[in-house]
Order: C-alpha cells, then sequence, then structure tokens
C-alpha cells in the first residue's frame, strides 16, 4: 500500500480527533482522540496494522525532530524558569519515571498477550 494512502488514513483520523475536539466540550486534547480512535479501529480490524505500518514506522522514526523546537524554547526562557528549576525537575523525573513504568508493564503485556497467540 502507498505511503500516501497510509498517510492519508492516519491523517484522516486525526482530522476526526480535531472535530471530536472542536464539538465535545471535554478537556481532552485532539490528538488524544485521534489516537483513542486509531487504537479501536485497529482492535476491532477496522484498519489492518499493514495497511499503516509503512507510514507509521516513518512518523516515529522522525518523531525525535519534532522535540527540537520545544527543546529551544525552554532553553531560550530559561532565565523565567530558574527560580522553580528544583519543582520543574522534579515534575520531568517523577513524570518521565511513571512513564517509563507503565510503557514497560504495557510491553510486557503485550508480549505475554502474543506469546499466547502463537501458542
Amino acid at each position: 500500500m502507498g505511503y500516501l494512502f497510509q498517510f492519508m488514513i492516519i491523517s484522516g483520523i486525526t482530522f476526526i480527533g480535531e472535530l471530536l475536539h472542536y464539538f465535545l466540550p471535554l478537556p481532552i486534547p485532539a490528538s488524544v482522540y485521534g489516537m483513542v480512535i486509531l487504537f479501536i479501529c485497529l482492535l476491532i480490524g477496522i484498519i489492518k496494522e499493514e495497511e499503516i505500518k509503512e507510514t507509521a514506522d516513518f512518523l516515529l522514526l522522525i518523531m525525535p525532530i519534532m522535540f527540537v523546537g520545544p527543546s529551544v524554547g525552554v532553553m531560550e526562557n530559561f532565565g523565567l524558569l530558574s527560580g522553580a528549576l528544583i519543582p520543574f525537575l522534579a515534575i520531568v523525573l517523577v513524570s518521565t519515571f511513571f512513564i517509563m513504568v507503565v510503557t514497560g508493564i504495557t510491553a510486557q503485556k503485550m508480549m505475554k498477550d502474543k506469546e499466547k497467540q502463537h501458542e
């Protein structure tokens, strides 16, 4: 399947997430709506993994580039952050630890589920 078609699928789901964010008065980011919709579509089988795999792998490959802008912004505004450096670092460390734990547990569960499917 072509990259353009795969990108259109992902973009369409992202657009639906944007619409939900616009019309629903909930404090949930549009990207979260999009990820949940994509997850449900993959889970149900509306979208097959093979239909978006190549483009999703590419987007994951270039994802670190997306952090360059915010990192530069933090460096430029370091003077504003220096007054609250300890709480800022504490929040970053705690949230990073939490994300690592949740990601590890999720990955282990998915690996066990995949092993059960192969048996």
